[in-house]
């Protein structure tokens, strides 16, 4: 998966939108981050993860704990090629849901 082929997966998911925060690019549900890509450094990217599956992603070569975001909760995969492009769409999808979980039930009754 390249970088144009994963921002046209990521915004036909519904109601996704993009930003640029520092100097990243974003794609949240919301106005909350489900992933952020650094664009500029090999596409290395950052979502969100069930803190169940944590200890068995980071023991994965190309990924490690998420600098600056919740512990245990944050994955940082090195680039696109690291997870095979099925695995890839699947962790944008889980990420999406975990952040909107935490909103509230009347959010989230508009994506179901």
């Amino acid at each position: 998966m390249n970088i144009e082929s994963l921002r046209e997966f990521c915004l036909s998911l519904l109601g996704t939108t993009e930003d640029i925060k520092w100097e990243h690019l974003c794609f949240l549900i919301e106005e909350k981050i489900f992933i952020i890509i650094a664009i500029d450094d090999h596409c290395r990217f950052s979502v969100k993860c069930n803190p169940e599956e944590f200890d068995e992603l980071v023991a994965r070569p190309g990924i490690k704990q998420a600098s600056h975001m919740a512990k245990r909760q944050w994955i940082e995969v090195e680039n696109l090629e690291v997870l095979k492009e099925e695995e890839l769409k699947q962790r944008i999808q889980d990420s999406r849901a975990l952040i909107l979980a935490k909103l509230p039930k009347k959010t989230q009754a508009k994506y179901q």
